[in-house]
């Protein structure tokens, strides 16, 4: 595998880039510089709001493109590239479905802080590690900005007991497991997939010269842009299924592994 015509790397964040306790390792930065000198440019794609993506990479953060809150958010640098909120009529009829699901933790996720309500106080150590900011509401009209999507937290496994009851809406919001513990509700055009397409055809870059990096449900679509799709070992077998290629885990560095193995290809041409 020749992987020298590489021109775009797009990455998940949680359980692909960063390792079971939420941290990037050092050696990515360093890899990070050389793919940057090969003119290889680099896509952060998480369902991580905006700037808690930009805390995990804030030293490259000015040299990179972020698609945030599952593709609801595509920016670089202050310039917002994509902006896809979840619609105010809707975004009241998901809340009154949510209100009916028991052991179900909301977060409405907009571009500069997240909303959570009293009743998920219990779990905020866990929220802390993926909405640093926040806002306490009582209901959803003191909400004044756009959301871009509607996480939902259950204690232990929100495929089993959150999807089976918001599955219906799929007809007319992107419906996503992100992880374990996290059903993910957006705008149906909200999705990582949409937003690596958008990049692509304004850098006039082919699915032959993407590669990609996921683990989950929400990185599918994404995955299906990039001819070098690769699915982390840990990773959802949906996600293996549906990736052309497979590396190690996050925790045994497996984005690096495959970027060491470009870096050496763009050296040999």
């Amino acid at each position: 595998m020749n992987l020298s015509k590489v021109k775009l790397v797009v990455t998940d964040m949680d359980g692909t880039l960063l390792n079971s306790q939420h941290q990037v390792s050092s050696e990515f930065f360093k890899l990070f510089n050389k793919i940057s000198d090969h003119g290889v440019l680099f896509v952060a794609a998480s369902g991580r709001p905006h700037y808690s993506i930009t805390q995990k990479l804030n030293g490259i953060k000015n040299d990179i493109i972020i698609v945030s809150e599952n593709g609801g958010l595509v920016s670089k640098k202050d310039e917002t590239l994509l902006s896809t909120p979840i619609k105010t009529n809707q975004l009241s009829e998901i809340t009154r479905l949510i209100d009916s699901l028991e052991n179900a933790h909301p977060v409405f996720c907009g571009k500069t802080k997240a909303f959570i309500t009293k009743n998920s106080l219990a779990i905020a150590d866990v929220l802390t590690e993926y909405y640093p900011s926040y806002q306490i509401i009582e209901n959803i009209e003191e909400i004044k900005e756009p959301i871009y999507k509607v996480s939902l937290y259950h204690n232990e496994d929100s495929e089993k007991h959150i999807y089976p009851h918001v599955k219906h809406l799929e007809s007319q919001f992107k419906v996503k497991t992100s992880a374990r513990h996290w059903v993910d509700i957006s705008d149906n055009l909200a999705n990582k997939g949409h937003a690596i397409k958008l990049l692509q055809d304004s850098y006039r870059i082919s699915a032959e010269e993407t590669m990609v990096f996921g683990d989950y449900h929400n990185d599918i679509e994404m995955l299906k842009q990039g001819y070098f799709s690769y699915a982390m070992k840990n990773a959802h077998e949906t996600v293996k299924q549906t990736a052309r290629f497979e590396t190690k885990t996050n925790d045994e560095f497996g984005v690096e592994y495959i970027l060491q193995k470009l870096i050496v290809d763009k050296e040999g041409q």
